[in-house]
This record gives structure tokens, sequence and C-alpha cells, in this order.
């Protein structure tokens, strides 16, 4: 009996710290954005951003692969530095914001090498959701916010075809290139357990 209550106080013991390997971060969407580039005519880049960046990710140090992401994105915050363009992107011809402002990401796997991550997920935008996987470095070293919580930071790329999302097909890639070429920037929050 004895040696039954000494078992089951390890155990005890131990069941927090097994929690206690993941941690939950809090998007910083003031220090965060989803930036794209896209061929204009072949000829050139036009880059944009979308500001409005919110989501946690769950994440464990010790098991990368029990980490996880959940984010959104406001699509409607689309800012190409042209007032004309952005309303255009906005418009049915593109995004459709007044249908689908939001676009959302969810991890399915997360595999680490290194300072390297490799996270696949569904991305959901314009009403559509297809796989993506995304280049990731990070998390950094965390360092102490003004708010006094741990804040750390990843950048992430990816590359899509806008025309897998329904995205201006009514548009050739030779005049807007079907390749989208996304980099992610997330400031991002420790939360208290």
């Amino acid at each position: 009996m004895r040696r039954f209550v000494l078992v089951t106080a390890l155990l005890a013991l131990a069941f927090p710290r097994a929690q206690a390997q993941t941690t939950t971060w809090k998007i910083d969407s003031v220090h965060s954005e989803v930036d794209f580039t896209v061929r204009h005519m072949s000829v050139s880049n036009v880059h944009g951003r979308f500001g409005g960046v919110n989501g946690v990710i769950q994440l464990d140090q010790a098991d990368m692969s029990k980490s996880s992401v959940q984010a959104t994105i406001d699509v409607s915050s689309v800012d190409s530095g042209s007032a004309m363009r952005d309303a255009d992107l906005k418009s049915a011809n593109f995004f459709d914001t007044a249908h689908y402002s939001k676009a959302t990401f969810a991890s399915t796997s997360v595999t680490r090498q290194g300072n390297h991550l490799t996270v696949a997920g569904n991305l959901t935008l314009h009403g559509v959701t297809k796989p993506v996987v995304l280049d990731v470095e990070g998390p950094s070293t965390p360092v102490p916010g003004m708010d006094h919580k741990p804040h750390s930071g990843f950048s992430a790329s990816a590359t899509l075809k806008r025309t897998d999302f329904g995205v201006g097909t009514g548009f050739p890639a030779s005049i807007v290139g079907d390749e989208i070429k996304l980099t992610v920037d997330l400031e991002v929050i420790k939360q208290s357990l």
C-alpha cells in the first residue's frame, strides 16, 4: 500500500510538468502582418500587406509535433499602396471582401529541424480551403515586453496560386501573376496559465 501511495504521488508531481511543456502564445496583431508579392504584366512585382492578423499558437518546445497554429487574417485590411488598386482588390474581381472578409489558417502538422519549422495546414481564402505548407523560422528567443510578458517571433514564407482559391480568375497570369509569394511575420505574446 505504501508503494502505491508513493507511485501515485510521483505521478501527480510528474503530470503538471508534462502539461507545462505546452505554452499558449497570442499573436500580437499590432506587430504582425502578412505580406504578398505578385507579378504585374510579367514585368514588375507589386507588393502589398494584410494587417489584422490574430490567433493563437500552442507551442511545445520539447515535441514540436504537438504544437499548433490557429490564425485569422482580415482580408479587408489589404494595402498595396494604391487606394484605387486596393478598392479593386476588395471588389468581386479579386477578394470580394463584402462576402469573404476573413481568411483563416489552421495547422495540421508541425515538424522541426534545428531552428527551422515546417508547418502544414489548411488555408481558407475566398470561401475555398486548400492545404498550404509554411517554411518557418523561429521561435526567436523570448524577451520581456512592456506588458511584462515574454514576446517571441516567427517568420514564415509560402507560395500559392491565387486561382486555386478562386481569386481574380477573370485575369490571365500575363496581367496578374498566378503565383503569390507570401511572407508572414508574427510577434507572439506568452499567455499566463
